[in-house]
């Protein structure tokens, strides 16, 4: 699922571009732990990479996203996917579990979110998610609005993502009909390719409203300040990624 503004995702360039998202997912399948025949919704599922992983177990599985083309790959798998938002789930007391990862921080409507995946749910279903925690990107949030900062004409700069605590998320499961068995901040430096990519891939909420002549100048500048804090020669370019990982039970 990408961001709430623009779900024009290009998911050949996202499948090149952005493999370290689904290949640092192997700890959080492990923590679903899914079972044969049980009934599991993979909410963000993008191309479906990850929704394979959960087939194989002998699972039930529906995937859903918001990008139309990510769920044309991910149809194309084989997989039954389905165009849809976890803010509108169409779902009421369907899954076993409800598994998520690198969604839930497009999400600004926390609260609308965690209900709707509690709707979604069977009681004693489970919730397990990794998404964006407290933290997350701050090299690169601070280097988007330095450089809005010096553009007035480029506007105020609008954040894009929800990146809560553990205490904060894990207090609002628990408000919302959840058991928390776990909910960790993670800090996860993650090698990526140039930022360039990344930027492209990631920050089309944030210049949406720009001409392409800034779209360049930002992501240029965006680059050269984040050039001394984000890449060595020796490891290339590495994210200052830090992940919220959350397992709770339905009550």
């Amino acid at each position: 699922m990408k961001k709430e503004e623009s779900n024009d995702w290009d998911a050949e360039y996202y499948s090149k571009h952005a493999r370290f998202v689904h290949e640092m997912g192997s700890d959080l399948l492990a923590l679903l732990n899914p079972k044969p025949k049980e009934k599991i919704l993979d909410l963000g599922c993008g191309e479906g990479t990850l929704t394979e992983k959960i087939i194989v177990s002998g699972a039930e599985v529906i995937g859903v996203d918001l990008s139309e083309d990510m769920v044309a790959k991910a149809c194309a798998r084989g997989i039954d996917a389905r165009v849809a938002d976890v803010r509108d789930l169409p779902f009421d007391g369907v899954f076993d579990a409800v598994f998520s990862n690198a969604t839930l921080h497009w999400v600004r409507e926390s609260r609308l979110a965690v209900r709707n995946i509690a709707k979604a749910l069977k009681p004693g279903g489970r919730f397990v998610a990794e998404f964006g925690g407290e933290g997350n990107v701050r090299h690169i949030v601070d280097a988007m609005e330095a450089v809005f900062a010096k553009y007035p004409e480029f506007g105020t700069y609008q954040p894009l993502w929800y990146f809560p605590g553990a205490e904060e998320y894990g207090r609002l499961l628990e408000e919302e009909g959840f058991f928390v068995e776990y909910v960790k901040i993670i800090p996860r430096p993650t090698p990526i390719e140039d930022i360039s990519h990344w930027l492209r891939l990631f920050t089309g909420g944030v210049t949406a409203h720009l001409s392409q002549r800034q779209i360049a100048q930002f992501r240029k500048e965006v680059r050269e300040a984040l050039k001394p804090r984000l890449y060595t020669k020796k490891q290339g370019w590495v994210a200052d990624y830090v992940r919220i990982r959350v397992k709770a039970v339905k009550k």
